[in-house]
């Protein structure tokens, strides 16, 4: 997939999307904060499909991106919420190091810089989960930080270690 961006001085950017069949999604981002989607088939003229406030192409775009359903069974999923934070769905391996201990045990914010804000099991979703929480195998935790902070969070519960989620740290850096 190519995506093809470009500025339109005055009015915001352009953002054009191959879909294949000489066919291209087409979105124009106003500096306003309005949104308008058009399909382009060849040279023919784009034609416009629908328009989005800045509120309604957020919350559109939080759902496609999966944050309220997750389509195919994935170990990992993240939606960015500005350039330095992102909300990320980490499941835990069996046998991680993680599993059987409890949230304030992980103590995942001064390891990571992440926070765990919910736990997704098969009993439920545990929203704002307590110090006393237990981790378990299976779990998907939510993960709030910077992608660093994440990818640390990922590597302990994907059977890692601290020392390795620390080398993941440590590569990314360079």
């Amino acid at each position: 997939m190519t995506v093809y961006e470009s500025d339109l001085p005055g009015v915001g950017k352009k953002f054009e999307i191959e879909l294949g069949d000489d066919e291209r999604l087409v979105m124009v981002i106003h500096n306003t904060g309005k949104r308008e989607v058009f399909v382009r088939k060849g040279d023919e003229d784009s034609e416009k499909l629908f328009e989005l406030s800045d509120r309604l192409a957020r919350q559109v775009g939080t759902i496609l991106e999966g944050a309220y359903f997750q389509p195919i069974a994935t170990d990992t999923s993240e939606t960015m919420l500005d350039d330095n934070s992102l909300l990320e769905w980490v499941k835990v391996a069996e046998g991680s190091v993680v599993a059987d201990k409890t949230l304030e045990e992980l103590d995942f914010r001064n390891e990571t810089g992440a926070t765990v804000v919910a736990v997704k099991r098969e009993s439920g979703t545990e929203s704002n989960p307590g110090p006393d929480t237990v981790v378990e195998a299976g779990d998907t935790l939510i993960v709030l930080g910077t992608r660093e902070a994440c990818q640390s969070v990922e590597a302990l519960a994907s059977n890692g270690d601290r020392e390795s989620a620390k080398d993941a740290d440590s590569e990314d850096d360079a």
